[in-house]
């Protein structure tokens, strides 16, 4: 069945929106940590790539993920890493909405939302671990940057589960 063209619009300016929001929380909100080759970059982008995965399904997480942190990267200065983050963070918020939305979940089971944030974590690490690996020459180099991508990624899912959990319980999701 062929969507019409007022869900086409809507499934756009969503995507649009979370695609945007991530931008937004990545721009805004972000610490350069003083450690490690690159320094590492901790920000609350990765809260909103798990809100929208989870409200809204794996192809608006992907989208919202890949472009947004993808463009945050061009814009910030960080554009060597633009193609790695697209790729890393597009599959990152695919993962999550798959699990969060599979079996007709719809991201409303708590206890899947948070095994889709923690199931996403380890092919992001080893994105940017290969990122590192390639762009520094250095499989040891990369190491320096787990922790804060670990510290990132908790403080999305603490963030993420609340909000996601009370928006669900919201008529416009329901």
């Amino acid at each position: 069945m062929k969507p019409t063209t007022g869900k086409r619009v809507l499934d756009l300016t969503i995507t649009a929106m979370c695609i945007a929001l991530v931008f937004i929380a990545t721009m805004m909100l972000n610490i350069k940590l003083p450690i490690a080759a690159n320094g590492g970059l901790v920000h609350l982008g990765t809260a909103m790539l798990f809100i929208c995965a989870i409200l809204f399904g794996p192809k608006k997480g992907a989208s919202a993920g890949a472009i947004g942190m993808g463009l945050f990267d061009i814009v910030a200065g960080w554009t060597l890493w633009a193609p790695f983050t697209f790729i890393t963070r597009g599959v990152q918020g695919y993962i999550v909405g798959k699990i969060a939305w599979g079996n007709g979940r719809e991201g409303k089971h708590v206890g899947y939302n948070v095994l889709a944030m923690v199931v996403s974590v380890p092919p992001m690490l080893l994105g940017y671990f290969i990122c590192e690996g390639i762009l520094f020459n250095s499989w040891i180099i990369p190491l320096a940057s787990i922790p804060g991508d670990l510290v990132q990624n908790a403080a999305g899912l603490l963030i993420a589960i609340p909000l996601c959990t009370i928006l669900k319980r919201t008529p416009i999701f329901k």
